[in-house]
């Protein structure tokens, strides 16, 4: 019998404790359970890996949604569609596979919370020598053009990524709201850009529910974010391309995205338009300005039907996820700081708590980027 490697031993181990869960949420019987492990060592003793079934896929993916420590709204993590792509084995293939995700999920506005997986990290390096990889932050996002003089058009986080697709060959309008290219390539280097279709990214045009000046501002932001950069992680198995999607937090776009002064800078503009008082931090313009942002965004999102959920709503649904975990015999993890909601955190339960901020497997992953930042 060949001896195992330490690689082979620890996937095992990951393997094994990852099964016995899986199955006993699932209500599997032991038999199964033990049945299951066994066919599961066989194939790590012999290729090095294993292949997780249909429904070791799904619960695996929700369950890495529920221990999502920075993550407020798990509530729903039960809600979760699982979208197989692991046989797809091409960029064109790959692309397809994601834009049908964007309209699945996007639903004309009444989002629905999914993600698609891609091939495992060692099963495709084993066939093809190399890991697909989608090499977005988020599927969707805002071009960021860097100025001769160093002002920035659009988004200001999206300047080294807008580079790379330029690089490729892809040149954008210049406006402040391009959305960029997919870009689907691999871990060595080598990529491709896809426009994507514009039918399949629904935008909001952002109005005040009382100031007709802030539309003078012509802010929109897109309906679903789409997060592409990280790698799921199912009991030691690694999915390096798993774009997931759930609906914003107001205040993800209103308190963050259009206001962080290294991102769209708003905040004075919008104080302008309501003609507040920027003489002095005592009139608290820039409070009073952020306040308005979100009421704008939170009024444009529902006037136009697209899910999105209000800062302390999505408090009160965390409040209602630690109590079904709690009455399910499972503990809170937790990142306070990412949590907490960057307006107004004191007003919600979360605030006046601590987290344990352990990760638990499954679980999504920050992994290098597959381009070269400067």
């Amino acid at each position: 019998m060949t001896e195992l490697t330490v690689e082979q031993q620890q996937l095992m181990d990951q393997a094994a404790a990852f099964i016995r869960q899986c199955y006993g949420e699932l209500a599997r019987d032991e038999a199964d359970t033990e049945r299951r492990i066994t066919e599961v060592m066989q194939q790590i003793a012999r290729t090095g890996t294993y292949r997780h079934t249909t429904d070791e896929l799904t619960h695996g993916a929700r369950l890495a949604w529920r221990n999502s420590n920075r993550c407020i709204g798990r509530l729903f993590w039960q809600s979760l569609s699982v979208l197989d792509a692991r046989d797809v084995e091409t960029a064109d293939e790959a692309v397809e596979a994601i834009y049908e995700h964007m309209a699945f999920a996007t639903n004309n506005g009444r989002i629905r919370p999914a993600i698609t997986i891609f091939a495992q990290e060692q099963a495709f390096k084993q066939e093809k020598g190399r890991n697909l990889r989608i090499w977005n932050h988020q599927l969707v996002r805002y071009a960021g053009y860097e100025q001769p003089d160093g002002t920035i058009i659009g988004d200001p986080h999206s300047v080294p990524f807008t580079r790379v697709c330029e690089s490729l060959g892809w040149r954008g309008k210049g406006t402040p709201f391009d959305v960029l290219p997919l870009v689907i390539g691999t871990e060595e280097g080598t990529a491709s850009y896809y426009v994507i279709p514009e039918e399949l990214v629904l935008q909001v045009p952002l109005t005040h529910p009382t100031e007709p000046r802030f539309a003078e501002l012509e802010l929109q932001w897109y309906a679903v974010p789409f997060i592409s950069e990280m790698v799921l992680e199912i009991g030691g198995i690694r999915y390096p391309a798993a774009p997931f999607n759930g609906w914003y937090m107001g205040t993800e776009i209103g308190a963050r995205n259009l206001s962080d002064a290294n991102r769209y800078n708003m905040l004075r503009p919008i104080a302008e338009r309501f003609g507040f008082d920027m003489t002095t931090n005592t009139s608290l313009w820039k409070d009073r300005a952020l306040v308005e942002l979100n009421a704008a965004v939170l009024h444009s999102y529902k006037r136009a039907g697209v899910s999105i959920v209000d800062h302390h709503t999505a408090a009160e649904q965390f409040g209602r996820f630690e109590q079904q975990e709690h009455a399910a015999g499972r503990t809170i993890t937790g990142r306070w700081s990412w949590l907490i909601p960057p307006m107004s955190p004191s007003t919600t339960a979360v605030w006046h708590r601590g987290f344990d901020n352990t990760e638990r497997d499954p679980k999504f992953g920050y992994q290098p980027k597959p381009y070269a930042t400067e």
